[in-house]
């Protein structure tokens, strides 16, 4: 009997802590719109938070590419581009990290954090967080 409730406490904490996670599939919210434009899959790579375009729902820009991206961005295809870089945990907030626009190809400082176990806070900014945007993107199932 102690085995398995031992064994129940394990799986419900690792379920807990999965829910909790910023690791999955978003959708993107535009924050100037309101209308919701990508899938993203945020994951871990080298104890590091990535994000990659997966799907693009608005069917005029599935083929788009970042033209005014810069570096090995330029020109490649929106869909499977990596548009977060580099985040690290600090607290209950990534940061540290990167986040680029593939609307005007620029990269900007970025922080993201869980409002809700379904809802994401990314913010992006120059200079400091005071200046900047931010998103809430939504957990997809």
């Amino acid at each position: 009997m102690k085995q398995f409730i031992t064994l129940l406490i394990c799986v419900l904490a690792t379920v807990s802590m999965h829910s909790q996670s910023v690791i999955g599939k978003w959708k993107t919210i535009d924050d100037e719109t309101g209308e919701a434009k990508s899938i993203v899959e945020v994951y871990s790579k080298s104890g590091k938070i990535y994000a990659k375009v997966v799907e693009i729902l608005d069917l005029e820009h599935k083929n788009s590419v970042c033209k005014k991206c810069s570096g090995e961005d330029k020109n490649k295809s929106i869909l499977g581009l990596t548009i977060i870089k580099g985040l690290s945990k600090d607290g209950s907030e990534y940061n540290s990290g990167e986040i680029l626009d593939p609307k005007n190809g620029k990269l900007y400082k970025c922080a993201l954090s869980l409002e809700s176990k379904d809802k994401l806070k990314i913010r992006g900014y120059i200079g400091f967080s005071l200046l900047g945007r931010t998103q809430y993107w939504h957990r997809v199932n």
